[in-house]
């Protein structure tokens, strides 16, 4: 299935400021990477694919633990997304992970070639979650892991929700269809682990991961920060006012003050990670 074009050229709207906040997103997320790691059984010398990879993570966090003699491959349907990767894998200094433009759904490796897969915040946007899941199984070693992290419930995530209900009150956001490629399309427990089980994942298990996201940084720069990242959120706010836009940004700062202190943003999370074994 072909990926939906409105939300390919969100995605590369978006990659020039997912390259910008790359080292506080890696931070933010750095608890489902470890998550991951432990689910998809990821050790030193493996090789490993990184499916939705963006500007590169987990598969540059994941690069120092298959050290000495492992690797890791991104792929993302997106190419601004694989450049960014790839700069910031040389920034870096990282040698062994390497980057190239695919989707999930035709994935460019022979059967049998990986000692894991992982996909962090991808799933929910795979045009067949079916299709995509049986191509990672097929680049799988028999009896190896892969391992997915998809958001749990808006409502247990205010990372997202702080910001999405002060801009709900001045702009109107129909809720999206049950399966549209959107952030919380498998937020409902059990949804994403039938998707395994259909695609042929042996023994699919699902546990929820609670953590705090960390962020080193101000409230106003959150706010920026989260306004960059969100290509809807962005749209909205290109519809306001200036007078709007001063209240929303009031109101979201207010919002948002509730998670900050001295050491920066702290969020409560909830994530679903979702494994199998081929």
């Amino acid at each position: 299935m072909q990926p939906n074009q409105e939300v390919l050229t969100r995605w590369s709207n978006s990659a020039p400021f997912w390259e910008k906040h790359h080292q506080v997103i890696r931070q933010m997320f750095q608890p489902v990477t470890q998550a991951l790691v432990q689910d998809a059984q990821i050790v030193s010398n493996h090789i490993v694919l990184d499916v939705a990879t963006g500007p590169g993570e987990p598969a540059l966090s994941l690069a120092p633990v298959v050290a000495p003699k492992g690797k890791v491959f991104g792929i993302d349907p997106i190419p601004e997304m694989v450049a960014a990767a790839g700069r910031a894998a040389a920034r870096l200094a990282i040698t062994n992970a390497q980057f190239e433009v695919a989707s999930a759904d035709h994935l460019p490796f022979q059967p049998g070639t990986f000692d894991a897969v992982v996909s962090r915040f991808g799933a929910m946007f795979f045009p067949s979650p079916v299709d995509a899941i049986r191509e990672m199984l097929r680049v799988l070693k028999p009896g190896r892991k892969l391992a997915l992290a998809v958001w749990h419930f808006v409502e247990k995530n205010p990372f997202h929700h702080s910001v999405s209900r002060v801009l709900d009150r001045y702009i109107e956001s129909p809720p999206p269809a049950p399966d549209a490629l959107d952030t919380f399309r498998f937020a409902a427990p059990g949804k994403l682990l039938k998707v395994l089980d259909e695609a042929g994942a042996i023994a699919p298990c699902e546990r929820l991961l609670q953590f705090s996201i960390e962020a080193s940084i101000s409230v106003e720069d959150f706010w920026a920060l989260r306004l960059e990242m969100s290509e809807t959120f962005r749209a909205k706010v290109a519809k306001l006012s200036q007078q709007r836009l001063s209240e929303v940004t009031h109101q979201a700062l207010e919002s948002l003050r509730a998670y900050s202190s001295d050491r920066g943003m702290s969020f409560p999370a909830e994530v679903l990670v979702i494994s199998g074994t081929k």
